[in-house]
């Protein structure tokens, strides 16, 4: 049997009178081309023009006209806290890691390396299982992505550095 097609997602609260849920993880809402099964046992192919990152309460538009509730998935994170958030926050942001920020915490994906490098700037972290809804984009809707500072991102320079 051939999934129902989606082609179309809406954001929250562009739409109303959802049939059916999926969850998701945070990662698993960053998709383009995925075949999805609604809480209700519904499978519909999502097919998007262009990769799309999505929130809780958005909501995929299936080609029938039904409407799919996005909702976050529990997952394995770490909840973060210790006396200097900010500084903690920007040791966080400074690794490209996704972070939800919240008044006396912050919530985080689970990763070993982060809770040593947290250690070792006084953070204490706690395992949790929780739906993850990470800040967005500074430019509004969207995430960040991590990327490796191991190697040079730069074309090297072609002019001389020599001094007389």
């Amino acid at each position: 049997m051939t999934p129902i097609l989606c082609q179309d997602i809406r954001r929250a609260p562009d739409w109303t009178d959802a049939s059916d849920q999926v969850k998701l993880t945070y990662d698993g809402r960053f998709l383009r081309r995925r075949v999805l099964t609604t809480t209700g046992g519904l499978s519909f192919l999502v097919d998007l023009a262009q990769t799309a990152s999505l929130d809780h309460g958005d909501a995929f538009v299936l080609c029938d006209g039904r409407v799919v509730e996005v909702v976050a998935a529990d997952e394995d994170l770490l909840e973060v806290t210790g006396s200097d958030l900010p500084r903690i926050a920007w040791h966080i942001g400074n690794r490209h890691s996704p972070c939800q920020i919240e008044v006396d915490r912050l919530v985080i994906q689970r990763d070993h390396v982060m809770v040593k490098m947290l250690a070792q700037i006084g953070a204490e972290t706690r395992e949790i299982t929780r739906p993850f809804r990470p800040e967005g984009g500074a430019y509004g809707h969207g995430r960040t992505h991590g990327h490796d500072h191991s190697h040079a991102h730069h074309a090297p320079q072609d002019h001389d550095h020599t001094h007389a």
